[in-house]
């Protein structure tokens, strides 16, 4: 069906006249009756009918015009977006951990705004769970543009780039043998109870890898997702454990110990899908992104 012709149906419709229509239009009169019948032919039904000198639409018509005009003002309203995303303006899809989402990605989502200067570009910051692994299946599914999440190996399909770093710490409740100790080895913390990661959570793989470094595995008392979980059962004396260096922890009973043995940062990381098509709005704020990391990471 001929979008020309659908166009060229609702002008006469509204103006309910051939020769105003096709002035409105830009094209010869006949050319609009060929269109129309042509429509008409295509469709199995009449669309107008005579009233006097004009023309009205028919029972079939007005149910016609209505749903033509939802279908293009659809079409259309699209076919604008993605010309605003060509050049340069549009929306980006984003989803983030939680320990990235008070500081970093804000503070890079502002610097690119600031910088670029767009201002019609719509970031929407999505909810999850907040594990890396389901943020990686938003990606594969095309949910979300970027990712911003721990590593994970074996996943040839997702392009990783360091964007910032952050410190573990070991954190023991108040009142607890350690507390007196303002640095620490991983090794000699092997006989308290503990508080672990999920094996879902990014922080399980670094974690075990430390103490494997230390040649044993701790007794885990519990096990749970996120970082401020681990912290809330350590402050409440379940036990003790190694988190990052996050701002709630001054707000907790807890103490933060740095650990001296093994040494390891935590890296997060810009995910996206590799080998497939990134609007240009998408492509300049990953740029923008790999820029800015460069700079701190070597700092």
């Amino acid at each position: 069906m001929n979008l020309y012709h659908l166009r060229y149906f609702i002008t006469l419709a509204h103006l309910e006249h051939y020769t105003q229509a096709a002035e409105r239009l830009s094209i010869t009169q006949p050319s609009l009756s060929h269109a129309i019948s042509a429509l008409e032919g295509e469709l199995g039904v009449k669309l107008f009918e005579k009233d006097g000198r004009n023309i009205v639409l028919t029972r079939c018509g007005r149910a016609f015009l209505a749903d033509v005009e939802q279908a293009l003002h659809m079409l259309d309203s699209s076919v604008n977006k993605l010309q605003l995303t060509g050049i340069g303006e549009g929306r980006i899809d984003l989803v983030q951990i939680r320990a990235v989402s008070t500081l970093i990605v804000p503070a890079l989502v502002k610097g690119f705004l600031e910088k670029s200067q767009h201002n019609q570009v719509d970031f929407h910051f999505h909810s999850s769970t907040g594990l890396t692994p389901d943020m990686i299946q938003g990606l594969k599914d095309r949910k979300y543009d970027i990712a911003f999440c721990s590593y994970m190996e074996n996943e040839p399909l997702i392009d990783f780039v360091p964007i910032a770093r952050q410190e573990l710490v070991m954190i023991v409740p108040e009142g607890h043998p350690l507390e007196i100790r303002e640095s620490i080895d991983l090794k000699d913390t092997l006989s308290y109870t503990q508080i672990g990661f999920s094996k879902r959570s990014g922080l399980y793989p670094i974690i075990k890898k430390l103490f494997d470094k230390c040649g044993g595995q701790p007794r885990i008392a519990y096990t749970v997702e996120e970082d401020q979980s681990v912290a809330g059962l350590v402050g409440a004396g379940f036990g003790i454990a190694v988190v990052p260096n996050m701002p709630i922890l001054d707000y907790l009973p807890v103490k933060a110990i740095p650990i001296t043995k093994p040494s390891w940062e935590r890296i997060f990381y810009m995910a996206t899908l590799k080998n497939v098509y990134h609007p240009p709005l998408v492509h300049s704020f990953t740029s923008y992104v790999k820029q800015i990391s460069e700079v701190t990471l070597s700092s």
